[in-house]
């Protein structure tokens, strides 16, 4: 899995054969100069089709790269996986218009791995009239539900996303807006630094709130689910926008975490009411102001992460694709219509064989 975040490779080996089980995880860091360029093919530019075209088997190389540190570390032979369950490095997705476009060159992938590789998991669920996002709800489903509470797992990524799983009625799931993308975009701007460490700049600074009011009456909070966003959406200029120049750089950071915290409570209240308990997952669970001001915005609904369920919150969404990709192997719908808006479950994913 490579994520919005933009900040490398989470690999997971997942044993598949009753429930799924971690058996051993990967990171590895996206180069400097790979994560600038993805970060420029956001846009449209000079020559983007070939630029993108040679990002993707950079991707490859380096999904390969990440698979064979995975296998060695595990001391589990290529010959012994399945697949590889690889959604691709997003830089547009537009449903709205149709379509969705991860960069990944799947058939180098499996030409450097000899390993099968599913890809490509969005666009089925997406030609079917969903979303194409989130995918995970389903895997969230299969690991986390229970019988007697009323669950919310909430993935904080660049984009954060919640998956409602209530003993009565169905699984829910939509993106709620920013996780981390604005507060990292804001620390790489002003810290020089890929995203602020703890939270510590933010919880230096005061919350702005006029600028989060104008942030939080942007039309698509108040959307109803089905729905999901991207960096295509919630970006610097769509911060910009809304009115910085005249704030002190922590108050705007402080405000960003805040803007997150609100918006992803705001919406478990308003489309998961009766919630019991909500466990995080995702990179965001590292940031502790992040963690305190959503604890607190829940006014008392417990927040624990998925490593008290049994899943290390770091390897959640890794293990999702992998589990995924078995769905996809096995002829088995790996989307939830009520979750994306599709016209009915499909398989997903396009199989590239070893």
């Amino acid at each position: 899995m490579s994520g919005t975040s933009l900040d490398g490779v989470d690999a997971a080996l997942v044993d598949l054969e009753s429930s799924p089980v971690l058996v051993a995880s990967h990171y590895l860091p996206y180069p400097e100069d790979l994560r600038t360029e993805l970060l420029a093919l956001h846009l449209t530019g000079s020559s983007e089709l070939h630029r993108a075209a040679l990002a993707s088997n950079r991707l490859a190389r380096l999904y390969a790269d990440a698979v064979s540190a995975l296998l060695t570390k595990a001391g589990v032979p290529a010959q012994a996986i399945a697949a590889i369950g690889c959604h691709g490095q997003t830089i547009r997705h537009r449903p709205d218009a149709g379509y969705t476009l991860q960069l990944n060159n799947a058939a180098l992938l499996a030409e450097y791995t000899g390993i099968a590789v599913v890809a490509d998991f969005r666009s089925r669920d997406i030609a079917a009239g969903g979303q194409g996002a989130p995918l995970v709800p389903a895997f969230h489903a299969a690991c986390f539900r229970d019988a007697s509470h009323h669950r919310v797992i909430l993935n904080l990524g660049g984009i954060a996303n919640v998956t409602s799983l209530s003993p009565q009625s169905d699984v829910i799931g939509f993106d709620t807006g920013p996780g981390n993308m604005l507060l990292d975009a804001w620390a790489a701007i002003h810290l020089n630094k890929p995203y602020d460490a703890d939270g510590a700049f933010a919880a230096s600074g005061q919350v702005s709130t006029s600028l989060l009011e104008r942030c939080l009456v942007d039309p698509y909070f108040a959307l109803t689910p089905p729905k999901s966003t991207g960096r295509d959406y919630f970006n610097l200029q769509w911060l910009q926008s809304r009115g910085t120049v005249d704030l002190r750089l922590q108050d705007v950071q402080a405000t960003l975490a805040e803007l997150s915290a609100r918006s992803i409570t705001r919406a478990i209240a308003r489309w998961c009411p009766q919630t019991t308990e909500v466990y995080a997952c995702g990179g965001g669970t590292h940031n502790a102001d992040l963690m305190m001001r959503i604890a607190t915005a829940l006014e008392g609904i417990p927040l624990g992460t998925t490593s008290a369920l049994g899943i290390h919150a770091d390897w959640v969404e890794a293990m999702a694709f992998a589990w995924l990709a078995g769905e996809t192997i096995h002829a088995r719908p790996g989307n939830l219509p009520a979750v994306t808006g599709a016209s009915g479950p499909r398989v997903l994913g396009a199989v590239y064989p070893a």
